[in-house]
């Protein structure tokens, strides 16, 4: 059998179930990694799961609810116990939370956006970051938005909390400059997800690129051989 370009890597995915998370989680099976691919839905895990093996890659799937920080701590256990070290991580899933005022949001929903879009990437950093430090190329991927960037009005829950992650992201990146790990923050801009239909629900998604179109800068990414660390990416900016 031909060598793949991940043959014998281990890789986390947050958000497996659907959308870009999906994607890359298949991708990296395709390409020989192992796929610990986290997400809250079992059935959506499941078809992740099918697909991986459609196209001859292996999975484990873990369903949990990333907020469930003390589980986090045990996943890392987990795969030290397993595996002794971890090679990629994909930080992805994220929720959207209520579009509204600032003034009109409700302390448990501000609460529950900046847990999972950015208390859990933490948990997650500090629960795997001595597991990456074990692998020979340790890689990073946080998924952000423009948002994160350029304030926009009644998005205030989830632009904080991208703004939040990619701060955090640059920190650890910044704490990674003379190890093997590499860092770096995606930005996908306008893609048909689910997330996106939520956000916008008068558009076409006809008319929007498919999670699978971010595929190929996610593995230049996770690549052994990458370089870049630090990086916010604006997948869809013209080179």
């Amino acid at each position: 059998m031909m060598q793949r370009r991940l043959d014998g890597r281990l890789a986390v995915v947050t958000g497996a179930s659907r959308g870009i998370g999906q994607a890359v989680s298949i991708a990296l099976g395709r390409e020989g990694a192992h796929v610990i691919a986290i997400a809250r839905t079992v059935g959506g895990l499941e078809e992740t799961d099918d697909a991986i093996q459609a196209v001859g890659g292996s999975a484990t799937l873990v369903p949990l609810d990333l907020t469930d920080f003390d589980a986090l701590d045990r996943l890392g256990a987990s795969i030290f116990e397993r595996w002794k070290k971890l090679d990629i991580l994909i930080g992805n899933a994220a929720m959207l939370g209520p579009l509204s005022p600032l003034g009109h949001l409700k302390p448990e929903a501000w609460k529950n956006t900046l847990d999972l879009n950015v208390t859990a990437n933490w948990r997650l950093i500090r629960s795997l970051d001595p597991l990456l430090k074990l692998s020979d190329a340790g890689r990073a991927v946080f998924v952000t938005s423009g948002v994160g960037h350029t304030p926009r009005a009644y998005w205030g829950g989830y632009a904080v909390s991208k703004a939040a992650l990619e701060m955090l992201a640059q920190i650890y990146a910044a704490e990674c400059v003379k190890t093997r790990i590499r860092v770096n923050l995606v930005n996908p801009g306008a893609t048909r997800t689910k997330m996106r239909a939520q956000a916008m629900p008068g558009e076409n998604p006809e008319t929007l690129p498919t999670p699978e179109s971010l595929v190929p800068l996610f593995l230049s990414l996770v690549d052994p051989d990458c370089e870049r660390h630090g990086e916010l990416i604006d997948a869809r900016a013209r080179v």
